[in-house]
């Protein structure tokens, strides 16, 4: 099956917790990054996701924010260190391509966002992502 999600990561899941509706799931990325995925525990009984289960973490471009450094003070657990590689500005829009460890990021965030962290080729990020926008696919 094809995606149009352009983010999709390699991992392996280290722990489930389960919950009465929601389960925690945290994954190991290839680069070494940790995640966590909050998702159904129905999906994760349907798709019988373990501990050394291997999965890809998918995230769509537009649930993807960036910081110029580490944030602290703040819920969002998912925060993935990366290179900005590309960046493409339209009238209001920007897609920014980020390399982390083991893959690559697509931001898409206002253009107004991306002159205001002054984001080009080469510049330090942080993408942060709220674990319930992270999908998981078996590998």
């Amino acid at each position: 099956m094809s995606l149009s999600i352009r983010n999709q990561i390699p991992g392996t899941i280290t722990s489930v917790t389960a919950g009465e509706a929601m389960s925690t799931v945290k994954v190991r990325l290839q680069g070494g990054q940790d995640i966590t995925a909050a998702i159904t525990t129905d999906a994760v009984k349907d798709l019988g996701l373990a501990e050394g289960t291997a999965v890809k973490a998918l995230v769509k471009s537009t649930e993807v924010s960036l910081a110029t450094g580490p944030v602290s003070g703040i819920s969002i657990r998912n925060q993935i260190a990366g290179t900005v590689t590309d960046v493409a500005t339209g009238g209001a829009m920007g897609s920014v391509k980020v390399s982390v460890e083991g893959g690559e990021l697509t931001a898409a965030i206002t253009k107004d966002a991306v002159e205001a962290l002054g984001l080009s080729a080469g510049t330090s990020v942080v993408a942060l992502i709220k674990s319930t926008e992270i999908s998981l696919a078996t590998a």
